[in-house]
């Protein structure tokens, strides 16, 4: 039987970074995983893949927005240039994984792992003891409950693809579909049709609905079509392809259908019911310090009933390697703070947003003071002949800022921005005091027009 201070499961970003933290304090760890290509969905087919698609999709659509402003003729997307570009980066991160885990001294094991108690794993027949476990095993394409689910292809296998078809269906209005019609939309065929079917009578529940409607705008203007109130029944293959069934009884026609509808945590193998684990469909239910219902796990990463994106993985892998290192007198405990956590959807215009929606603040009855503007008409979106750009900053009776939301490119740079005036406490009129000197004109100096409305009188 092997022993261990720490055992990790799943190899992905947060995974690796509690074990580096844990090992470089002089623990004995070990990371398992089961999957055939260690690294994680973020490194392999999520975050950072996706990025490649996304630098070719703005370069594309700028330059077609530019077209007869200096640029004469927009340039064609190549979607299989840009995919051999991503395979290439994708390819060498299972080995470097592993060599880069095991050179820092820390132990890797290829396997699933299955708890047989709480503290003890069975991988491969062996078995596994620690003190502490981090579960760190991410999630997986939800699947979808439909006759004929198995036509559809997932987000994984969509950013393989050698080439784009015609007619492309999205199934579901989330991240995932947004993010990747838009993709299609500039990387595609010339002559295509693409669509976004979702469910409920919005997308992009998390987002403000305001700015939502504007980002169906800016997608329906590139010839991305967004229907909601669709119930799917059935996916019927024929000779040209698919149909999709709903349950109001008419019909879709797609080459292709891609499954948009999310994640969902990946823990079916852990036989949690052995070590009396917390957990929901959303996830594993943790405390502040990371920690499940059993003292010796802690859990991290996309398959938390948390926020699942990358950098908060990365942050709950530090939170929950310092609380061990706390356990066993190596250091102090630590918190997680979710309050100013920053989300972007990497479609063009992006649409970020940080805190609170307006929705939101209805909902809980909160007083609140409002800038909004769409359409924006300001020299920097003349100049990139950028016509769906928008903001909302939502205030306290402070005139702390409780949520900001801009569509816009580069939204992601004066997301930020107000992220950290948003953990510093900072108030709408120091705030523009400080965007005063930001680099003019610029994305961020804009920031300074969003606030002037709500300056103290």
């Amino acid at each position: 039987m092997e022993t261990y201070d720490v055992v990790v499961v799943g190899s992905g970003t947060s995974g690796q970074t509690a074990a580096f933290e844990l090992k470089e304090k002089g623990l004995n760890v070990a990371v398992i995983e089961k999957a055939d290509r260690p690294g994680g969905i973020c490194a392999l087919a999520g975050c950072q893949p996706k990025k490649w698609f996304y630098e070719a999709t703005e370069a594309v659509a700028r330059a077609r927005h530019l077209e007869g402003k200096g640029i004469v003729s927009a340039p064609e997307g190549d979607w299989a240039q840009v995919l051999e570009q991503k395979q290439q980066f994708t390819s060498g991160i299972p080995e470097g994984t592993i060599r880069n885990l095991q050179e820092a001294g820390i132990n890797f094991v290829s396997g699933e792992a299955t708890f047989l108690n709480n503290e003890t794993l069975s991988v491969n027949g062996k078995q596994i003891q620690a003190k502490f476990f981090i579960l760190a095993t991410g999630a997986k394409p939800m699947q979808l409950p439909i006759e004929g689910q198995e036509h559809v292809i997932t987000s994984d296998d969509f950013l393989d693809m050698d080439a784009l078809p015609p007619s492309i269906c999205f199934i579901g209005g989330g991240f995932i579909s947004f993010e990747f019609a838009h993709f299609a939309a500039r990387l595609g065929p010339s002559k295509q049709r693409l669509f976004i079917l979702e469910v409920a009578d919005r997308p992009l529940g998390t987002f403000d609905t305001e700015m939502v409607e504007l980002l169906v705008e800016a997608s329906q203007a590139e010839g991305i079509d967004v229907i909601c109130g669709v119930e799917i029944k059935a996916i019927e293959k024929h000779d040209k392809g698919f149909l999709i069934h709903t349950a109001r009884g008419d019909s879709f026609e797609a080459d292709l259908v891609v499954n948009g509808a999310g994640r969902v945590p990946d823990l079916d193998t852990m036989r949690l019911d052995t070590t009396a684990i917390e957990y929901s469909k959303h996830g594993i239910i943790v405390d502040e310090t990371l920690r499940t219902s059993n003292r010796r796990i802690f859990a991290i990463g996309d398959c938390v009933e948390t926020i699942q994106l990358a950098r908060v993985a990365d942050k709950e892998a530090h939170v929950a390697a310092k609380n061990i290192l706390a356990e066993l007198d190596l250091g102090q405990k630590s918190i997680m703070d979710y309050g100013a956590v920053p989300a972007i959807l990497f479609t063009y215009p992006q649409l970020g947003m940080v805190g609170q929606t307006e929705d939101s603040l209805k909902k809980d009855g909160q007083t609140y003071n409002k800038s909004f503007a769409k359409n924006l008409s300001w020299p920097t979106y003349k100049r990139v002949g950028l016509k769906h750009a928008a903001y909302k900053l939502l205030t306290d009776k402070n005139n702390k800022i409780l949520g900001a939301h801009i569509l816009s490119d580069q939204a992601s740079g004066t997301i930020n921005t107000i992220k950290q005036a948003m953990l510093n406490q900072t108030t709408v009129d120091e705030l523009y005091q400080q965007t005063i000197v930001s680099p003019y004109p610029t994305r961020e100096s804009d920031l300074s027009y969003m606030l002037k409305s709500l300056l103290s009188d």
